[in-house]
């Protein structure tokens, strides 16, 4: 996997930014955060570049599993704000104690409506992102981070949660999930310890039990809910190991050494298997049924202690130059419809599909789970309260 230096020039973005800012009003109130106006933010062109000077910093906050040497050095150098980049001290970034003192954060879609119900971030004056007009439209607007039509983040990329399995034991043309919850492969699978692997199992059953009508899976009524959580029972017999953010290298560890045979993945752990001397034996696949994923975007924190400097960030990191080596540290495809002219991989978006929307088509970004499944069902489905609760006792073991 390629990691690139903090030298990337992006000041195209960063000089339309600064020529287009508007009018700013200070403070924001309690609860979820309607106005995108952030205290301290400057309110005339003169007041943002001077301010972001004077400011002189930038606390930032990135996801667990996340790569903290990010392209800054040419932003730093733009704009006077130094940049600190640290990543959250929980795997739940609602938890405010994980993301204490930031101005911005990059979080995945199961995070960001938590977030937004919180008040802990505020919304996105998308004028004041120019680069934002290149963001691939797919990703604009979303569930995850969208309510009551207020966008509340800037994307940063997306990627497929991937069947990733050892060729040497099974076949090449391996095309379904059905292997990660066969028990002939009793100790040999690796999957995803998190609440939101529940949408894993609601996405087989789409397939392979029609009769309960799941048309997506993070819309679950008791019924759809209960079913997918016995599946993730009997799985749970069979696991052989459960990797988190914090245990990537292990789970590329079993893999290597064919502790694990087949499991779900990231892009990342692909990338750093592909990279074992000698090479492993391994290949990763978007499976017949789809896949769930994700979306990586950035929020800016309703009490931002640097707004200015965050808003340049917002800016500077969604452009192609910035975005596009951000995308690389991680492995996932970019947002800006121009970055793929900038990775310095020329195959790089051809691997992560990056302009191929067909191939997205069935990729079922991770969203926050509501009780309110839309006017057609109203309240029937499991909060994200539900899902949490039902996965800690599948974990340890207690009855439903």
């Amino acid at each position: 996997m390629s990691r690139i230096a903090a030298s990337a020039p992006a000041g195209g973005a960063l000089a339309l930014l600064l020529g287009s800012l508007a009018l700013l009003a200070a403070g924001c109130g309690g609860g979820r955060v309607k106005d995108w106006q952030v205290g301290g933010l400057g309110t005339t062109l003169t007041q943002i570049q001077h301010r972001a000077r004077s400011e002189g910093k930038l606390d930032l906050v990135v996801r667990p599993g996340f790569p903290t040497n990010l392209p800054v050095a040419a932003f730093t150098r733009q704009t006077g704000c130094e940049v600190t980049t640290r990543t959250a001290t929980s795997v739940d970034l609602v938890d405010s104690k994980a993301t204490k003192g930031s101005d911005g954060v990059l979080v995945a879609g199961d995070a960001m409506l938590r977030l937004i119900d919180k008040g802990m971030v505020a919304p996105v004056n998308f004028d004041l992102v120019p680069g934002y007009r290149d963001v691939v439209e797919a990703l604009k607007g979303r569930l995850f981070d969208t309510v009551e039509g207020t966008g509340y983040a800037v994307p940063q990329g997306r990627a497929a949660n991937l069947e990733l399995f050892r060729t040497d034991y099974l076949p090449s043309d391996t095309s379904s999930w059905a292997p990660i919850w066969s028990p002939s492969l009793k100790g040999r699978i690796s999957i995803y310890d998190d609440p939101i692997f529940i949408a894993d199992a609601a996405l087989y059953l789409e397939t392979t039990r029609p009769s309960l009508r799941i048309t997506n899976p993070y819309e679950l009524d008791g019924k759809q809910f209960a079913v997918a959580i016995r599946l993730l029972r009997r799985q749970r017999q069979i696991i052989g190991e459960y990797w988190n953010t914090a245990t990537i290298k292990e789970q590329v560890a079993s893999f290597a050494s064919g502790q694990s045979l087949v499991g779900t993945t990231w892009p990342r752990q692909v990338a750093l298997l592909e990279a074992e001397q000698p090479p492993v034996a391994v290949t990763a696949v978007k499976p017949s049924e789809g896949a769930t994923g994700w979306a990586d975007a950035w929020m800016i924190s309703s009490k931002a202690k640097h707004p200015n400097c965050t808003y340049l960030w917002l800016d500077y990191v969604v452009s192609p130059e910035a975005n596009a080596r951000v995308a690389e540290l991680f492995r996932e495809a970019p947002s800006n419809t121009r970055a793929c002219e900038f990775t310095t991989d020329a195959g790089y978006c051809d691997a992560v599909h990056a302009q191929d929307e067909e191939w997205w088509k069935d990729v079922h970004l991770w969203t926050v789970p509501q009780k309110n499944c839309g006017a057609a069902r109203g309240d029937v489905c499991k909060s994200y309260d539900d899902w949490r609760k039902a996965w800690v006792a599948l974990r340890t073991g207690r009855p439903e």
